[in-house]
């Protein structure tokens, strides 16, 4: 039995299909019902509903479980509850359970650049996971994406093919590396059923280094029109991230993280990490803006 926590999110919708087609028991952990995963290929996902940092729902989640995925993230989306909460706490909770539950291996979705010194404090609550795994004495794995282009693309994209406008964090000029969440599930299936990969950190990154402008213009490309795009300046994310961080930490977080974005170096030789794998496509961001967008006629109508 494959458990993923967080399993119905950005990179669990691309991981249960490829389980699912190996016929691989998959159960998820989702900590909220409207988060079950309707529509999924197949009737044999089980679903576990309940927080990563809840003892009773881990043991009920981790009955059986030979392998554990670990997809969970605070940092953004409907209700997150912050990374320290999540990234850090959720994973060291989820480690120990596993220990003690005799899981046999631990598939940890971390973040390129994880350091405990990084200024974004996902960065840091990742590494704080990443170092509490190698210290549990499972066997484990590492994953660590870059970006993910269906969330900027989606961020960026659904505004501008929705209504013609669009607002860019920064100055946009910044070049990110950005893969593809279907690329990134190959390599955490592949690290699943290939047990040469324990005990190593999968640098899963993408095709190109692409500024948020860039971004902006592929889309724009997608859907055959020129958009309007405001950029919100460093300094007033600076303030935003100081304000909201009193009111809404988690947003304030968001914020601040945007802004390093648009200044650090955050650039990666994709096609050389990711050569160890060349059975994995680098799907590129005008792949991925089709697959969110559709055809030009639905992307123009916003659909």
């Amino acid at each position: 039995m494959i458990l993923i926590a967080g399993g119905t999110g950005t990179l669990g919708r691309h991981l249960v299909p490829l389980l699912m087609a190996r016929d691989l028991p998959v159960r998820l952990l989702a900590r909220r019902p409207q988060e079950t995963p309707a529509g999924l290929p197949g009737t044999h996902v089980e679903v576990v509903l309940g927080d990563v940092r809840d003892p009773a729902v881990l043991r009920a989640a981790l009955e059986g479980v030979d392998t554990v995925v670990s997809a969970i993230t605070g940092f953004g989306g409907p209700g997150a509850l912050g990374t320290k909460a999540v990234d850090r706490d959720g994973n060291l909770a989820l480690i120990q359970a596993a220990r003690q539950a005799g899981v046999q291996h631990v598939v940890l979705l971390s973040v390129q650049q994880a350091d405990p010194d990084h200024p974004i404090e996902l960065f840091r609550d990742k590494w704080a996971a990443e170092e509490a795994l190698r210290a549990s004495g499972l066997a484990w794995t590492i994953v660590r994406p870059t970006a993910y282009l269906e969330t900027w693309l989606g961020i960026i994209g659904g505004p501008l093919v929705a209504t013609g406008r669009t607002r860019i964090f920064g100055h946009g000029h910044n070049p990110i590396n950005f893969v593809s969440a279907a690329d990134v599930a190959r390599l955490v299936e592949l690290a699943i059923v290939d047990t040469s990969l324990r005990h190593t950190a999968i640098e899963a990154a993408g095709p190109a280094n692409l500024t948020l402008d860039e971004l902006a213009g592929v889309v724009e490309a997608v859907a055959g029109r020129t958009g309007t795009k405001q950029h919100l300046p460093p300094l007033a994310m600076r303030l935003m991230g100081l304000l909201m961080g009193i009111a809404n930490p988690v947003l304030g977080a968001q914020i601040t993280a945007a802004r390093i974005m648009d200044s650090r170096d955050m650039s990666v030789d994709g096609p050389a990490l990711r050569g160890p794998f060349p059975s994995i496509p680098l799907t590129s961001a005008a792949d991925v803006a089709a697959r969110l967008f559709g055809s030009t006629d639905a992307a123009l109508s916003g659909e």
